[in-house]
């Protein structure tokens, strides 16, 4: 296997994975999103402090920033695999090019 091909693997599956990270964060940010609504846990605290609504600002303000990364990732997921695409052509094309050469 040429390093092109090996490379071109390796970049799918680095694709691949960032792809995935959107699936595995989907369900614990709905339930951060969710709770950033209900926040008895902080109990009297949280009314002692007047610190609720700071809470539920700040934890809204990580779902967002949780999204953002959501996104970046698909977008360098889709430039990785371009890339891997990219070398798998070369890769075909060099061999073509190469027995190209000998015969």
């Amino acid at each position: 296997m040429s390093d092109l091909k090996k490379e071109a693997t390796s970049l799918h599956k680095a694709a691949t994975g960032l792809r995935a990270l959107g699936h595995h964060t989907a369900k614990p940010l709905q339930e951060f999103k969710a709770e950033s609504h209900d926040l008895s846990a902080l109990g009297a605290l949280g009314s002692l402090l007047s610190a609720t609504e700071e809470i539920r600002e700040g934890m809204t303000t990580l779902a967002k920033l949780t999204r953002g990364l959501e996104e970046e990732w698909e977008t360098e997921a889709k430039f990785v695999g371009d890339v891997s695409d990219a070398f798998t052509l070369l890769d075909i094309l060099l061999a073509a090019a190469a027995r190209a050469e000998k015969g």
